[in-house]
């Protein structure tokens, strides 16, 4: 599952849906939570279906962010045929049981979750967290991590609880979404694209975002370069040779280049 860019669109702004198919995006994520005042909950879960007809034109996935536990949501959500939903404040493994259990009672049994994990409890438990079958992706939830430790959103308190999560999510075999700092301040353009490239070297798989501009920057940082992909077919057919450019070609080295390879052709 190709996750380099999910760019998050308020599902009760009509205008912003019509356009964000054409993004290019690899998921938009129809959200229900933070992006809908409460007034406009019921307004945005009506919209649900449409809004996810209309972004099939596109090429991407379709995700819905629900409110914590909100059987409301994860029911409209399933019935407009999402391909994912995003679960905030999964913060224990007793949240993410839960929310399974609920799924199951609507017949969503196969779809896929991104769980956020939003409070110290949750950096603290992601292992257990990662671990649970029904998530294919994690991330961190900037804002609300920093509110609920009391401090400032800023890089140096975010990157120590990211990369514990991030860790966690390897180890888990599952997908690692997210910068090493918030998402939140998205005019500074020159900035996130290096906390792009940034978080790719730790070996993240994407990001989030709240604004399109975001969306070909992080596809690019989040892709392999030119150079990557060719240095990469020079391992592979490189085959019976111990050395290349200075390298040692051994099975570490050949497996990353398979990697690159496989991200490289979307895989």
């Amino acid at each position: 599952m190709l996750m380099r860019s999910l760019l998050y669109v308020p599902a009760d702004q009509d205008r912003f849906i019509a356009k964000a198919h054409l993004r290019g995006a690899d998921c938009v994520i129809l959200d229900l939570e933070d992006a809908v005042p409460d007034e406009r909950k019921d307004l945005a879960r009506a919209n649900l279906t449409e809004a996810v007809r209309s972004l099939r034109q596109g090429q991407g996935q379709v995700a819905v962010r629900i409110n914590a536990g909100s059987e409301a949501d994860i029911s409209a959500a399933l019935a407009a045929g999402i391909d994912l939903l995003v679960s905030p404040k999964a913060d224990s493994v007793a949240d993410v049981e839960a929310l399974d259990a609920i799924l199951l009672r609507h017949g969503g049994g196969s779809t896929p979750v991104l769980a956020t994990i939003e409070s110290p409890a949750g950096i603290l438990a992601a292992a257990d967290i990662c671990r649970h079958p029904r998530l294919v992706a994690v991330n961190v939830g900037s804002e609300d991590l920093a509110l609920a430790l009391g401090g400032s959103p800023d890089p140096d308190v975010l990157r120590l609880p990211k990369l514990l999560v991030h860790y966690a999510a390897k180890a888990a075999g599952k997908l690692s979404l997210g910068l090493l700092r918030s998402i939140a301040d998205y005019g500074d353009v020159d900035a996130i694209a290096e906390a792009a490239r940034e978080a790719r070297r730790h070996g993240f798989d994407g990001s989030t975002c709240v604004h399109p501009s975001a969306v070909p920057i992080l596809n690019t940082a989040f892709a392999p370069s030119a150079e990557e992909v060719e240095w990469a077919r020079k391992v592979m057919e490189s085959a019976g040779t111990i050395g290349l450019d200075g390298q040692m070609i051994d099975k570490p080295l050949r497996r990353r280049a398979e990697a690159i390879l496989r991200s490289a052709s979307g895989r």
